[in-house]
């Protein structure tokens, strides 16, 4: 596909970057599709001088041209690229360094701005382990003469998509040719972009992360361009992803993917100044939990520029699958279902009335993309569950991961299952090889009129009391109770009791705690109002007291390099004591 648009549309653009760190408003470099294919086979004529196939090559590289073109290299010179991010990123520099320990690439890729701190990053690693280090922008035009065609096969590993978890050992998905492809067509399929050379892309997210990875691969697929700004940039200023989408859609259709936070920021930050026009804009939601509050507020905002109230897409996805599962059809507003929050608990999906107390709200990702599969199963059993019935979400399709690097057991585990029973009538197996080998994801989910509902994940369920508790149901309790809690920055966990040195006299099992950021300008709010409100909120709706309450500094609770809620990594800091120490904590005892 690449080699076809490089030859089709040579002199089209291909990939804009607009650069913020030397000037506020941007600064846009740009590469045509012959200008891609002559940087890709340069940088890869270099690394065929210096690897075997199946080398991994990592890509450290800052946002930008140079590491879409450091992707396609490694990849067209039959290496098998490892997408990753500097050291110098905050806080990441002990992960990066375990993903190169898995990796073990021979060569890193990376740019003269950023060869300091790589080098520095390398000489710490042991001399046996350190990869050599290229810096591609040094990289003449004129070495592409020397690259040879390589026989890439289908079913061969083209990257390895790092996952983004905070406490375990990182784990490195092995993407397949054929599984990035098939994964593709399939977005493009579900978003209705077949045939429409008139829609492009816009991202901010990060390119080690797989919706930002896969974003650059887009353009391959439907001869569109790609324009990309850093997600520093955003952060700092998230008005400018707006004047971006409306600069970007004056001529055409742009389709840009974001988490849920970042719809919330947005928001908050207000609308940029001048000319503003949303309406030839798709937004893809996902990444993380849906909130139908952040669409409808974004959506308000933007309505009167043009956004459509069909514009923002929430979907479901995940790296062991490559990245796409699910999203709600074209032209489809977004909606939530409330259900009954204890039922829920004991893993039955009751409809309730929009407003109820007792109601959760649950937004839809929509339907399974064409060619891929999604069952709620007992993950006890195996068996499929009917709809209504929550349960684990597993996954069939060519676009799903072969496995994770080095690790045939967890392999085995995550990627090799069969069910042992199938629904005898709709079941949402049909089609699917009876023999058929079924991802388990980790997320549970639920149907309710073929519409699938991502309700949590395994391993974050709160368990007090013999029942189940959702901690982003929890959390979002506890940032609605005071305006002192910053909305989006809490994190719910249980905590074992022998685990919190607490009074021996104090009841066994599972405590709750809350960690919550203060929102901005409450710095020096009294914390007891705080924490009082938040208890009697969670005690109120949910029904099960709140062991502690601790207020921590904006910025504290931990993240993923992806940007999400790092729940396990939280609680790791939280007993360990290494959690942010400014801010009041009160216990139940108190």
């Amino acid at each position: 596909m690449l080699n076809r648009n490089v030859a089709d549309f040579g002199d089209d653009l291909a990939y804009r970057f607009v650069d913020y760190s030397q000037h506020s408003e941007g600064r846009a470099a740009e590469l045509t599709w012959r200008q891609v294919g002559a940087r890709s086979r340069a940088i890869g004529a270099r690394l065929q001088q210096v690897t075997s196939p199946e080398d991994r090559v990592a890509i450290l590289a800052p946002q930008g041209l140079d590491y879409v073109t450091s992707f396609f290299a490694a990849i067209q010179a039959g290496n098998i690229a490892v997408p990753l991010f500097a050291p110098e990123f905050p806080g990441h520099a002990e992960r990066l360094e375990a993903v190169l320990t898995d990796a073990q690439p021979s060569v890193i890729l990376t740019t003269t701005s950023a060869g300091e701190a790589i080098g520095k990053f390398v000489r710490m690693m042991p001399r046996d382990r350190r990869p050599r280090t290229i810096a591609v922008d040094e990289v003449p035009d004129s070495v592409g003469a020397t690259f040879t065609d390589v026989d890439l096969r289908s079913d061969d590993i083209a990257y390895l998509q790092y996952t983004s978890g905070s406490t375990r050992i990182p784990t490195g998905v092995e993407i397949s040719h054929r599984a990035a492809g098939v994964n593709l067509i399939q977005m493009t399929r579900s978003l209705d972009l077949e045939g429409d050379h008139e829609t492009h892309g816009v991202s901010w997210l990060p390119l080690y992360h797989d919706m930002g990875l896969m974003m650059i691969c887009f353009p391959a697929v439907y001869a569109g361009h790609l324009t990309l700004m850093s997600p520093v940039a955003f952060i700092r200023r998230p008005q400018r992803w707006i004047q971006v989408l409306s600069a970007e859609s004056q001529n055409c259709h742009i389709v840009s993917p974001a988490p849920n936070f970042a719809f919330d920021l947005v928001v908050q930050r207000g609308i940029p100044r001048g000319e503003i026009d949303l309406s030839d804009v798709i937004l893809i939601n996902g990444s993380e939990p849906v909130h139908i509050g952040s669409i409808e507020k974004f959506v308000e905002t933007f309505l009167p520029r043009g956004l459509s109230k069909s514009a923002i897409r929430p979907s479901y996805g995940m790296a062991e699958a490559t990245l796409f599962v699910s999203s709600i059809p074209p032209h489809t507003e977004p909606f939530a279902v409330y259900l009954d929050r204890e039922k829920l608990g004991y893993g039955h999906a009751v409809r309730t009335a929009p407003g109820d107390p007792k109601g959760v709200a649950q937004v839809s990702c929509g339907r399974v993309s064409v060619s891929q599969w999604a069952a709620i199963v007992d993950p006890d059993t195996g068996e499929e569950l009917p709809d209504g019935r929550v349960g684990e979400i597993w996954l069939h399709g060519e676009n799903i991961g072969r496995g994770y690097w080095a690790r045939p057991a967890e392999t085995e585990r995550v990627f090799g299952n069969r069910l042992t029973a199938r629904l005898a009538a709709d079941s949402h197996a049909t089609g699917a090889p009876l023999e058929a080998i079924w991802l388990r994801t980790g997320d549970l989910g639920v149907y309710l009129d073929d519409e699938l509902l991502i309700t949590g994940r395994i391993k974050d369920m709160i368990v007090l009391d013999g029942r189940n508790h959702y901690p982003q149901d929890i959390e979002s309790t506890a940032a609605e109770s005071s305006d002192a809690v910053r909305a989006g920055y809490v994190a719910a966990f249980a905590v074992a009791s022998q685990d919190l040195q607490a009074d021996p006299a104090d009841t066994p099992g599972e405590k709750l705690v809350i960690v919550a950021e203060r929102a901005p300008g409450a710095g020096r709010a009294d914390p007891e109002p705080v924490v009082d409100a938040v208890r009697r909120a969670v005690s109120r709706r949910h029904g099960i007291p709140v062991y502690e309450v601790r207020l921590v500094a904006a910025g504290s609770i931990p993240r993923t390099t992806s940007g999400k809620l790092a729940r396990r990594a939280c609680r790791a800091e939280y007993l360990d004591r290494t959690l942010d120490s400014h801010g009041a904590s009160v216990s139940a005892d108190a």
